[in-house]
């Protein structure tokens, strides 16, 4: 982890305040600069991202990094607006993102990554990171995200959005239909036995409870599932099993 200071940039259009922070002088700026940070561990990457924004008053890059922990003590010690996150760097990324957001509301996360899952994408998200933008993206993109971000909005990548969306869509679903169902405890229990397609007496050896116990449960699990027997049920449990 580390400030960035006008010598990496070698030019006179910079300077640097008190806290090594760097501003853009060649254009005079009628707002307060977003404070910006990087973390990968791709050095070149960052020297491009930091080469990009650098370039533009609007921005002002506080500090880089290359770990999850780099991230969170970025946030702690320089409190940006903005930080970018890959999701490939050492450490856990998702852990991180969790903790910064829990920390402060001022830093908005953007997942940065080359990794265009929807699962990481939903993980990121709801760890609490606001954008997930994927490589390859243009500079407009990156600036849009940015300004979206601050603005306490969502940002996803446009051409990855409405594979996310859907995602999310599917699992909202799925936990409402749960919710609706009210399956309890053993019930659940049950369930998951079934969809590894145990026998009754193998579920009750399993469970510690009678075959009896076990049957009671099943007949209760056809009624709140609507079902006609235990195939019905066994291809619900299936179902969603598949979807976790």
């Amino acid at each position: 982890m580390k400030s960035i200071s006008t010598t990496e940039l070698n030019t006179s259009n910079y300077s640097v305040d008190s806290q090594n922070h760097l501003y853009d002088n060649s254009i005079e700026t009628k707002r307060a600069p977003l404070h910006l940070a990087f973390v990968d561990d791709h050095p070149m990457l960052i020297a491009g991202l930091v080469g990009l924004f650098s370039k533009k008053s609007r921005y002002l890059v506080v500090a880089t990094g290359n770990t999850a922990e780099d991230a969170v003590k970025i946030v702690n010690t320089e409190t940006p607006n903005v930080i970018f996150l890959d999701l490939s760097m050492p450490g856990d990324v998702f852990a991180a993102i969790h903790t910064i957001v829990e920390r402060t509301k001022q830093t908005k996360v953007i997942v940065f990554t080359a990794f265009s899952s929807v699962d990481s994408a939903m993980r990121a998200l709801d760890a609490g990171a606001t954008g997930f933008l994927l490589k390859g993206a243009t500079f407009t993109e990156l600036v849009e995200a940015v300004e979206t971000v601050n603005r306490d909005e969502l940002f996803i990548t446009k051409h990855f959005a409405k594979e996310i969306m859907n995602g999310m869509r599917n699992r909202s679903q799925r936990e409402a239909a749960s919710r609706a169902l009210r399956l309890n405890v053993r019930e659940e229990q049950i369930l998951s036995y079934v969809r590894k397609a145990r026998t009754n007496k193998e579920i009750a050896i399993s469970l510690s409870i009678s075959e009896k116990t076990v049957k009671r449960y099943m007949s209760g699990l056809m009624s709140k599932l609507h079902a006609r027997n235990r195939v019905d049920v066994a291809m619900f449990a299936s179902k969603q099993g598949g979807l976790e």
